[in-house]
């Protein structure tokens, strides 16, 4: 495993890291015997890092990676987020006592007395703007129950207006062959801050796995059906953003990327570990076997000067005018 400092943190953590959506649920179903074995074997390979949310099942992800971090006499670094579990366009929802009570709860879920970092969760611009939110974030870092804190944004435009606050000591934003906007304006600033970029969404919902077909179908409870065209969220959270159907005829174009790098996948993340304002990529998983897989991306081959440029190429030319939503 290689690590990478998140941001000015004094955090070391796995550069190839693990998000806990799909093993909460809105992914299909989950099989919580399939998880664990999935967060040990991530911990056996030395991850170290891993981001939760308090929706993620309504708290049942915290509480897995919670259990399984208890068991263990490594380190383990645990991110979670908030914001919602109620109208996350109420700024009602953001104030101190609010927040205060959905950190108890996290903090419960986990089994811990403090969390290493808490995230607003995907807050609207207003929110951003406004900075109360900010000041509670510093309140409860200077009480000792978070360590750091950060944003989980939507947009570059977030994400760069989230950067204005000293304390935001990491960003995650969504981030793959076909969501690349952050590279040109977020990236450089965050870097001259101190500030880490945590890589979400990195495979677009599956489709740089290069398994899909025009014809897939998705189990109901499955954000890839009920959120494909932006009913539930966000459209930019399911498949990056991208019409389904587009998004597959587009991997296909770009299934050069697995030559020499074991599987498309692996080639995805590894390009996106290519980025030096990068501090972890953070797929999600369901079982040991996708840990396996995703954890190929270590020690594949990196990307020559060349291939970046024609992946560059192929963004601007070929997804870009495709994405719907916040980017």
């Amino acid at each position: 495993m290689n690590y990478r400092k998140l941001g000015s943190t004094d955090l070391t953590i796995s550069e190839l890291s693990f998000g806990t959506w799909a093993i909460g649920g809105a992914w299909g179903s989950t099989n919580d015997t399939e998880a664990l074995k999935g967060l040990e074997t991530a911990i056996d390979k030395g991850v170290n890092f891993f981001d939760t949310a308090d929706v993620y099942g309504d708290g049942h992800a915290e509480k897995l990676i919670g259990r399984k971090a208890k068991e263990r006499q490594e380190e383990v670094y645990i991110a979670s987020k908030f914001g919602r579990g109620l109208d996350f366009t109420d700024p009602d929802t953001y104030k101190e006592k609010q927040v205060r009570s959905f950190l108890d709860r996290t903090l419960k879920n986990i089994g811990r007395d403090t969390l290493d970092l808490y995230q607003i969760h995907c807050p609207p611009m207003k929110i951003i703007q406004d900075g109360e939110i900010f000041s509670v974030l510093d309140k409860l870092q200077k009480e000792g129950k978070i360590r750091y804190s950060g944003v989980s944004v939507e947009s570059t435009e977030e994400g760069l207006e989230a950067l204005k606050y000293p304390n935001v000591k990491a960003l995650q934003v969504i981030f793959n062959l076909f969501r690349q906007k952050p590279v040109d304006e977020l990236f450089p600033k965050a870097i001259d801050q101190g500030v880490g970029i945590l890589a979400r969404v990195p495979l677009a919902s599956g489709l740089l796995t290069g398994k899909f077909q025009p014809s897939q179908a998705f189990a109901a409870d499955d954000h890839r059906n009920f959120n494909r065209d932006g009913a539930a969220f966000n459209v930019g959270e399911t498949f990056a953003g991208l019409p389904f159907e587009t998004g597959v005829d587009l991997s296909q174009e770009i299934e050069w990327i697995k030559d020499n790098r074991e599987t498309m996948a692996a080639a995805a993340l590894k390009w996106i570990l290519e980025h030096d304002a990068i501090s972890a990529v953070i797929p999600g998983f369901k079982t040991a076997k996708q840990v396996e897989d995703n954890l190929k991306a270590i020690d594949v081959p990196g990307f020559s000067q060349t291939e970046m440029e024609q992946l560059k190429s192929f963004y601007d030319e070929r997804v870009h005018a495709h994405i719907r939503g916040s980017y």
